[in-house]
């Protein structure tokens, strides 16, 4: 991702007490009801905001729910939203709950939200119902009891997705290409949905072991499962890998790495191992770039000192796994250094050498190629662009000799990219999807908003792209997935995202 991405501020929360609803409690004589709500802005600009709404149930576990609330002012409209199903009548709204999150446990909290509009005043809703009750504040008692009838009852897990799009199980599928669609062995396609995990590229140089303290363990790959995720894209450090450089490093660095592709690949997930960061000193850059030599940031291009070993070693260590996945380099941008020449810059990114504005010696991704498919590995390999890999427009001319023929674009696309709308994606990447394998590798947007992205999907979706955004980090940004390593979506993009996911099928 690139480094200028910075993570926005959450807009103030306004916390509404809710309490006393009447909830369907199954063969309970008498239920305690009850529920608070909080109630938060999480974005606005003019005309328009994005809202939050925090349920807790207080009382006996609610066996399905429906949320309502009143706009105090006329001009307050719902467009569309998530986690529930959305409903306005005049100034009423009401949010009715998914087949996945219908149970409510006592203690447990529901997140949802929307995108909203406005003009004038944007005054806060009050009070809340909860199954048409008006929320007080307070936990009580009933003896009024309501099951739901037998032929509408939610199922009796809050995360399971629909039939059609289970959790994977038993192991992750070894892929190929064929045309211009990633397959299974048994010739079905597949899509590689997922997210992206950062940590193995920086951690290990910073002190902060190998994945930034993070979990790597049974209980973070079930988190990722309960989000029907199918791909994970792992960044690595060149360095840290050959034991150059970092800790752990060489053989400790290889073996966490292999320990949790092995769990990943053996829980459904495929994984992509990407090459992110690199050796190189790059003094030619701007004042922002990082010059140090060492592999501490990202460089424009691949080095020759050290990223064909780091390939080699990789490709020996998992041939044979088709499961894996190969991205060559990250975010390539060697047309910095000459100017913006494109020509120059897609001759150096294929070829390699010196080149022109880059003070190290180039690895090209004809170099990498050849160092994989050296070892005897098969391994589907990605090949990146230009502009941190978001202009693909010359890929098809320029892309390197693949003896295998299992070769991928990698397509970056944020919403402060260059090529960030559909006209772009119509003109410059449909093209190329039509004629190999196009993975959408990061993607993301610079607000806490989804529209971007929401567009994004649905084009990449209608196109039969693979998708992974940034990131599986609990960074604390509203762009940025989850809230913690429990996969608790953050609001806005990690719920519109997880929703998505749930209703997503692989092979479709």
């Amino acid at each position: 991702m690139n480094s200028k991405v910075k993570a926005l501020a959450r807009a103030a929360t306004l916390v509404v007490a809710a309490g006393a609803a009447a909830i369907s409690v199954a063969g309970a004589a008498h239920a305690a009801v009850g529920c608070r709500v909080t109630y938060t802005v999480v974005n606005q600009w003019p005309g328009g905001f994005q809202g939050g709404v925090r349920l807790t149930n207080l009382g006996d576990p609610l066996v399905g729910w429906s949320l309502g609330f009143a706009f105090p002012d006329p001009n307050q409209r719902i467009d569309h939203g998530w986690s529930a199903s959305w409903s306005q009548s005049g100034a009423g709204v009401s949010a009715t709950s998914m087949s996945w999150n219908a149970n409510v446990a006592t203690g447990q909290s529901v997140d949802l939200g929307f995108i909203g509009a406005f003009s004038g005043a944007n005054p806060v809703p009050n009070p809340f119902t909860v199954n048409g009750v008006t929320c007080d504040g307070s936990t009580t008692t009933t003896t009024t009891t309501t099951q739901p009838p037998t032929s509408t009852r939610p199922p009796t897990t809050t995360t399971r997705p629909p039939t059609s799009t289970q959790p994977p199980t038993g192991t992750a599928p070894a892929l190929r290409v064929s045309g211009n669609r990633i397959v299974t062995s048994d010739g079905r396609p597949y899509r590689l949905l997922g997210v992206n995990r950062s940590s193995g590229e920086y951690a290990c140089v910073q002190g902060k072991g190998q994945w930034d303290f993070g979990p790597v363990d049974q209980a973070s790959v079930d988190a990722l499962k309960g989000w029907n995720i199918r791909a994970i894209r792992l960044p690595l450090n060149e360095e840290c890998w050959l034991g150059v450089n970092g800790s752990p490093s060489g053989a400790a660095y290889q073996q966490g790495v292999r320990d949790y592709v092995n769990l990943l690949v053996a829980n459904g997930v495929n994984v992509i191992l990407d090459l992110h960061w690199n050796s190189g000193a790059f003094t030619n850059g701007p004042s922002w770039h990082c010059t140090d030599a060492h592999a501490t940031c990202q460089k424009p291009v691949p080095d020759a000192e050290f990223a064909p070993q780091f390939w080699t070693g990789v490709a020996n260590t998992f041939k044979g796994n088709n499961a894996v996945v190969f991205d060559l380099f990250n975010e390539p941008y060697p047309e910095i250094g000459n100017g913006s020449n494109q020509t120059l810059g897609w001759q150096c990114l294929r070829d390699g050498g010196t080149c022109t504005g880059i003070p190290y010696e180039v690895a090209g991704m004809q170099d990498l190629v050849d160092a994989v498919r050296a070892t005897g590995a098969t391994n589907i390999v990605m090949v990146s662009g230009l502009e941190w890999t978001n202009d693909m427009r010359q890929w098809l001319a320029h892309k390197p000799n693949d003896p295998t023929g299992n070769l991928v674009a990698s397509w970056h696309a944020y919403s402060f990219n260059r090529c960030a709308n559909i006209a772009c994606w119509d003109s410059e990447i449909a093209p190329l999807a039509a004629q190999v394998p196009v993975v959408l590798s990061e993607f993301g947007q610079d607000s806490c908003g989804f529209d971007y992205v929401n567009s994004l999907l649905t084009w990449a979706d209608a196109h039969g792209l693979s998708h992974l955004p940034w990131t599986w980090n609990p960074w604390g940004s509203c762009m940025i997935l989850i809230r913690d390593w429990n996969g608790t979506p953050e609001p806005g993009f990690g719920e519109f995202y997880r929703t998505h996911l749930l209703a997503e099928n692989p092979f479709a």
